[in-house]
C-alpha cells in the first residue's frame, strides 16, 4: 500500500513536466516530421515523399550552408571552452565568499537583457560609426571609420559571448567539487602547472567540460539572430535557410525537411563528440 501512494506520488511530481515534453517538444517534432514528407500535388491535395529531403543533398547551397553552419558552430563552441575555464577555475578554487558571488553575478547579468538587446549592443560597438571604430581612430591606429560589421569575426564574437555563461556554469559546478588535496598531492609528486592540468584538472572536469559544449553548441546551431544581425545577408547560415522557408517562401515543408535534418545531424555530431571523448550522455547529464 505505502509502495503504491510513492509510486502516484512520483508520477504526480513527474507528470508537469512529462506533460511540457509532449506538448512543448515531442508532439512539435512528430507534427514537423510529418509536415516534412508532404509533397503538395494541388489546392490542399498531398501525397508522402521525400523530395524535401532530396533537395537538401542535391543542391550545394543547402549542405554547404549546413556544413559552414557546423563548422562555425564548433569554432565557437572551442572558443567559449578556451576563454571560459579559466574564468570558471578562478571562481571555483581562486576566490571566495563575496567576491566569488560578484564574479558569479558578472557573468550572469548581461544574461538579464533578451538576446536581441545584446546582439544589438554588439552592433553598436562594431558598426562603422561605432565605439571600437571611434577608439581606434583617437588612438591613431586607424586613419578612419573602421566597419566589423558583417564578417565571420563579428558572428564569432557574438556566438561566443552569447554561449559564455552556458559553458562557465557546468564547469563552476564541476571545478568546485575538485578536492584541493589532490592538486597539492600532485605538485608534492613533482608535477608541475602543465601536467597537473592534464593529468588532474581536465580529466575530473570532463563531464562539466562536455556537457557544456553540447549545450554551446546547440545553442551555436540553433541561433538565428546573432548570425543574420551580427554577419548581414551573407552571413550564410542554416537557421536562416529555414526562416526562408517558412516565413518569406512559405514553403512550410521543405522548412520542416531542413528542421528535421538540422535536429539529426546536430544530434549526430554531438554522438560522435561524445565518442571521441569517451563519455556517455548518462554521465555528462548526471
Amino acid at each position: 500500500m505505502k509502495s503504491d501512494g510513492l509510486r502516484l506520488g512520483t508520477w504526480l511530481l513527474l507528470g508537469p513536466a512529462l506533460l511540457w515534453l509532449l506538448l512543448l517538444i515531442v508532439l512539435p517534432h512528430v507534427d514537423m516530421l510529418l509536415v516534412s514528407l508532404r509533397q503538395r500535388t494541388g489546392f490542399g491535395q498531398y501525397q508522402t515523399s521525400t523530395v524535401h529531403y532530396l533537395a537538401f543533398f542535391t543542391e550545394p547551397l543547402y549542405w554547404r550552408t549546413f556544413m559552414r553552419t557546423a563548422v562555425m558552430s564548433i569554432l565557437a563552441t572551442i572558443l567559449t571552452l578556451v576563454i571560459a575555464f579559466p574564468v570558471a577555475w578562478y571562481i571555483a578554487k581562486m576566490v571566495r565568499g563575496r567576491v566569488r558571488s560578484l564574479l558569479f553575478m558578472a557573468c550572469l547579468v548581461p544574461f538579464w537583457v533578451s538576446e536581441l538587446v545584446r546582439t544589438y549592443g554588439w552592433m553598436i560597438l562594431l558598426r562603422e560609426t561605432g565605439v571600437v571604430s571611434g577608439f581606434l581612430q583617437w588612438t591613431g591606429l586607424a586613419s578612419g571609420s573602421v566597419e566589423m560589421l558583417y564578417n565571420d569575426v563579428a558572428v564569432m564574437v557574438g556566438l561566443v559571448y552569447a554561449s559564455m555563461l552556458f559553458m562557465v556554469v557546468p564547469l563552476v559546478t564541476t571545478l568546485d567539487s575538485l578536492d584541493d588535496c589532490l592538486i597539492e598531492a600532485a605538485y608534492d609528486l613533482g608535477g608541475n602547472g602543465w601536467s597537473v592540468l592534464r593529468e588532474i584538472v581536465i580529466p575530473f572536469a570532463m563531464p562539466g567540460i562536455v556537457s557544456g559544449c553540447i549545450v554551446v553548441f546547440m545553442l551555436s546551431l540553433g541561433n538565428y539572430l546573432t548570425p543574420v544581425l551580427l554577419g548581414g545577408k551573407g552571413s550564410m547560415w542554416f537557421t536562416e535557410q529555414i526562416f526562408t522557408q517558412f516565413i518569406v517562401r512559405f514553403n512550410w515543408e521543405q522548412g520542416a525537411a531542413f528542421g528535421v535534418l538540422l535536429l539529426v545531424l546536430s544530434s549526430l555530431i554531438v554522438w560522435l563528440g561524445l565518442k571521441l571523448t569517451r563519455q556517455s550522455f548518462t554521465e555528462v547529464m548526471r
